[in-house]
């Protein structure tokens, strides 16, 4: 493209911040999103691209021709989806390696439209987390009849939470609905004295709220010279842990549950 239009900047534009907030949204780090977003605009001929990132917001500039267009988006918390960000660095690099075509904003704004959104059946997810979580338990020396137990305070733990999330609950509210249900599943086995120990399932039911890639993602920011969004994430993950925490007092005090630890 030898001669960029306004209004093909401002394509190019929304093309850029479209690509760092879905990369924001669905767990990328901070260092993936600038970088991918100022590739794009390069390779759909900016001059510049500039990119700077909130906690919940992306502000990023383009400059073509002495003309500089800048846009600003809120962000919204989504599942993390690997798939849709290997999808969208494929498009970036197909887009860097197409020279001289007219049409490569539509195709690239196609490409966009075109992904592939799609994640795992509810119930399948929800088998998978109370697998892992029961045998987080067996090996954790846990009976036969915890492990049972443990499944299925994760399988129902794990279908709460994502049908909380799917209504647009407030995320902390979700953890501590999430965390009080596998809890009270999880203290049956005090009751029913079932089980060598019943410790092991109130632990293990609730592994699935363990927030491990958001505090990767934030340490890794800090490191990279991205400080605030970094604290940011970092307090957003302190936060799911302290609600998850609440969730399961709460679980023990209704049951009246004192004794409970290793």
């Amino acid at each position: 493209m030898t001669s960029i239009s306004y209004v093909q900047q401002q394509r190019i534009t929304r093309l850029c911040v479209r690509c760092g907030l879905l990369l924001m949204q669905y767990g990328a780090e901070s260092a993936v999103v600038v970088d991918l977003s100022k590739r794009l605009g390069f390779a759909l001929g900016m001059s510049s691209v500039e990119c700077s990132l909130n906690f919940n917001a992306i502000t990023l500039t383009t400059i073509c021709n002495e003309r500089c267009i800048t846009t600003t988006r809120d962000t919204i918390n989504q599942s993390i989806n690997v798939n849709l960000l290997v999808q969208i660095q494929q498009i970036v690099n197909k887009t860097e390696a197409t020279i001289n075509n007219n049409d490569l904003i539509d195709r690239t704004t196609l490409a966009f439209d075109e992904l592939d959104k799609t994640v795992y059946p509810t119930w399948l997810v929800s088998i998978f987390v109370g697998a892992s979580c029961a045998a987080f338990a067996y090996l954790n020396g846990g009976s036969w009849s915890i492990t049972a137990v443990t499944f299925i305070a994760g399988m129902v733990a794990m279908f709460t939470r994502i049908y909380l999330s799917k209504h647009h609950f407030n995320p902390f509210i979700t953890v501590i609905v999430t965390a009080f249900i596998a809890s009270l599943i999880g203290a049956t086995t005090y009751y029913f004295d079932i089980g060598n120990n019943a410790d092991i399932a109130v632990a293990s039911s609730v592994l699935l709220l363990i927030p491990s890639f958001p505090l990767i993602n934030s340490l890794s920011d800090i490191l990279k010279g991205y400080v605030n969004i970094g604290i940011g994430r970092a307090v957003f993950t302190y936060m799911l842990t302290l609600s998850a925490c609440v969730g399961i007092v709460m679980a023990l005090v209704l049951l009246r549950i004192q004794h409970w630890g290793f």
